[in-house]
C-alpha cells in the first residue's frame, strides 16, 4: 500500500513538472505566430501601376497656321468616340469656327473698304494726270504762239523784238518745267496705285487663306487606325469641349498597336534602383490571368509633381516584349520591375522585424522551448520580405508578432554589427513599456543588448 502511494506521488510530481515546463514555454511564446526562415532565390522588385499606350502613333492634327490670323486657341466642337476604328479620309472631329467666321466677316468688310480706296485713288490719279497732260498741251501751244510773234516782230524796233524773244524763252521754260513735273507726278501716282493695289492683294490673300482654312476645321483621318484621345499636360483627355493650342494642334492619335509601352511613375526613394534594360513582369487589370514580359527602355532624369500628390515621382517607360490583341491603349497595367535577383539567400517576412533605440534591429526567434531576441543584419528587401545576412539560419523559426512580457529582455547582439551601431545603443535608456505602443511602433525592450 505504501509503495502504491509512492508511485502515485511520483506520477503527480512528474505531471506537475511537465505542466510547468509546458506552461513556461507557452507563456513566453504568448501564442505568437511562428514562421520558418526561408532560403532560396530572392527577387528584389518595385511594384507600380502604369498605363498602356502605343510606342509609335500618327497624330491627327487640327487647323495649322492659325497664328497667322491671330487665333491662338481653338475649341473642339465635336469628336467621335475614343476607340473607334476609322478609315483614311473619314470624319474624325470638327473645330468651333466662330472665331474664324468673325475674322472672315471683318476681312470682307476691310476688303470692301480697300477696294473703294483703290477705285478712289485710281480716279484721283487719272484726273490729276489728265490735268497735267492738258497743261502740257496748252504750254506747247503757248510756245508756238511766242515763236510766231517773234517771227512777225523782226521788222519791229529792237526792243519789241527783244521782248518777243524773252516771252518765247519763258514759254519754253514753262513747258520744260511742266514736262518734268508731269514725269514726277506720274511716278508718284504709280507709287500710290501700287500701294493700294498691294494692300488689296494682301487683304485678298488673307481672306482667301481664312476661307481655305475653314475647310480644315473639319478634321479627317490621315490613316487607317483606332482613334485614341490625346492626353493634355495634366493627364486629362482632349475631347469635346476641350481646347487645343495653335502651337500644338493635335486633336487625337492613331496608335500603332504592334509595339506597346506602359508609362509608369516611380517615387524618388526607389528611382535610384531602376535602370534601363531591367526586366519587368506586366499584368492587366482587365485580364488578371494574362501576364507579359517587358523591359525598362527609358528612365526620366528629372522628377515631376503628379496631380493630387505631394511626392516627387520619375517617369519610367516600359516596352512590352510580346504582342497580343488584348493590349489596348489606356489599359491599366501592374508592373513588377525586377531590380536584382539573389540566387541563394536567407529571408523572412518584414513583419518579423522589430527595432530598439532606432538602430538595433532584431527578431523573436524560437530556440528550443525558449524565445530569444536576436539581432539581425539586413540585406536586400522587397515589398514583403527581407534578406537576413547574419543572425539566423535556415532551421530557425521566427515570430510575426511582438512577444509580450519580453520588453525588458536583452537582445543577443552580433559582433559584426559593433562598428555600425550608434554609441547611444549601448546606453540603458528607459522607455515606457506600453503594449499598444510596442506593437504600433515595433519597439523592443529598453535595456542594452547582451553581446554574444
Amino acid at each position: 500500500m505504501k509503495t502504491k502511494f509512492i508511485y502515485i506521488g511520483g506520477a503527480v510530481i512528474a505531471l506537475i513538472i511537465i505542466i510547468f515546463i509546458a506552461t513556461s514555454g507557452s507563456s513566453s511564446e504568448n501564442k505568437g505566430i511562428l514562421v520558418p526562415v526561408k532560403t532560396g532565390k530572392f527577387i528584389v522588385d518595385i511594384s507600380t501601376t502604369g498605363e498602356l499606350e502605343a510606342k509609335n502613333s500618327v497624330d491627327i492634327l487640327g487647323p495649322q497656321g492659325t497664328r497667322n490670323y491671330r487665333i491662338w486657341n481653338m475649341t473642339i466642337q465635336d469628336i467621335i468616340d475614343e476607340g473607334t476604328f476609322v478609315k483614311k479620309g473619314e470624319y474624325v472631329a470638327s473645330i468651333d469656327p466662330t472665331e474664324l467666321t468673325t475674322k472672315i466677316k471683318d476681312s470682307e468688310l476691310e476688303m470692301e473698304k480697300i477696294e473703294s480706296q483703290f477705285i478712289q485713288t485710281k480716279l484721283d490719279t487719272t484726273l490729276e494726270m489728265r490735268k497735267s497732260r492738258d497743261e502740257l498741251i496748252n504750254l506747247s501751244y503757248a510756245v508756238d504762239e511766242k515763236e510766231l510773234i517773234l517771227e512777225q516782230s523782226k521788222y519791229e524796233p529792237p526792243a519789241t523784238v527783244r521782248q518777243a524773244e524773252i516771252d518765247l524763252e519763258k514759254a519754253k521754260r514753262s513747258l520744260e518745267q511742266a514736262t518734268e513735273n508731269y514725269k514726277i507726278k506720274k511716278e508718284q501716282n504709280i507709287a500710290k496705285m501700287q500701294e493700294v493695289a498691294l494692300n488689296r492683294q494682301k487683304e485678298e490673300r488673307n481672306l482667301q487663306g481664312m476661307q481655305q482654312m475653314m475647310e480644315s476645321f473639319t478634321i479627317l483621318a490621315p490613316e487607317d487606325g483606332m482613334l485614341i484621345y490625346k492626353k493634355d499636360w495634366d493627364g486629362q483627355a482632349v475631347k469635346k469641349g476641350s481646347q487645343i493650342s495653335a502651337w500644338d494642334p493635335v486633336v487625337a492619335t492613331l496608335p500603332d498597336l504592334a509595339v506597346m509601352i506602359s508609362t509608369t511613375y516611380v517615387n524618388e526613394v526607389d528611382i535610384r534602383r531602376v535602370k534601363k534594360g531591367q526586366k519587368v513582369e506586366l499584368g492587366l487589370d482587365a485580364f488578371p490571368d494574362k501576364h507579359f514580359n517587358g523591359e525598362v527602355i527609358k528612365v526620366a532624369n528629372v522628377g515631376e509633381q503628379r496631380p493630387n500628390s505631394d511626392a516627387k515621382v520619375f517617369r519610367v517607360t516600359i516596352e512590352v516584349k510580346e504582342r497580343d490583341e488584348l493590349l489596348r491603349p489606356s489599359m491599366t497595367t501592374s508592373n513588377r520591375i525586377i531590380t536584382s535577383e539573389l540566387e541563394e539567400a536567407t529571408y523572412i517576412p518584414l513583419e518579423c522585424l522589430f527595432n530598439q533605440n532606432d538602430s538595433i534591429t532584431y527578431v523573436f526567434v524560437k530556440r528550443g522551448l525558449n524565445v530569444v531576441k536576436q539581432e539581425v543584419m539586413l540585406g536586400e528587401a522587397n515589398r514583403n520580405e527581407v534578406v537576413i545576412e547574419k543572425g539566423l539560419s535556415a532551421d530557425d523559426e521566427v515570430y510575426l508578432n511582438f512577444i509580450k512580457g519580453m520588453e525588458s529582455d536583452d537582445v543577443d547582439l552580433l559582433p559584426e554589427m559593433d562598428g555600425k551601431r550608434n554609441p547611444r545603443n549601448e546606453e540603458n535608456v528607459e522607455e515606457p513599456a506600453e503594449d499598444t505602443a510596442m506593437e504600433g511602433d515595433r519597439k523592443g525592450g529598453p535595456r542594452k543588448g547582451r553581446r554574444k
